[in-house]
C-alpha cells in the first residue's frame, strides 16, 4: 500500500499557491480559433455588414473558402487574417526638428 502524505498549509499560503497555479495556466492557455468559420463570423471578423461584399472578396479570390455542400460556405480564418494584414500601414518616422 502507498504511503499517504498529508501537506498542511496556512490559508493564505494555500490561496497564494492556488493563485500562482491559475495564473500559470492562464498564461499558457492559447485561445483556439476555428480554421473554418461561417459567413456571419467572417463578416464579423472583417467588420463588414454586406453579404455582397463578402461574396465579392470570395469571387475575387481575396479570401479562401470551402463549400462542402451547396448551401454551406465556410471561410478560412488564416486567409482573412492575411487579407487584413495586406492593409497594414506602418507609422512613418517624422523628421526630427533641429534643436536650437
Amino acid at each position: 500500500m502507498e504511503d499517504i502524505k498529508i501537506i498542511c498549509l496556512r490559508t493564505d499560503a494555500y490561496y497564494a499557491l492556488l493563485n500562482e497555479i491559475l495564473t500559470h495556466l492562464n498564461i499558457n492557455k492559447k485561445p483556439t480559433e476555428d480554421k473554418w468559420i461561417s459567413g456571419t463570423e467572417a463578416m464579423k471578423m472583417l467588420r463588414i455588414k454586406s453579404r455582397a461584399t463578402l461574396q465579392k472578396l470570395r469571387d475575387e479570390g481575396k479570401i479562401r473558402y470551402s463549400q462542402p455542400e451547396k448551401k454551406i460556405i465556410l471561410y478560412d480564418t488564416e486567409s482573412i487574417h492575411a487579407y487584413l494584414d495586406d492593409f497594414i500601414y506602418e507609422p512613418f518616422d517624422l523628421p526630427k526638428k533641429p534643436r536650437r
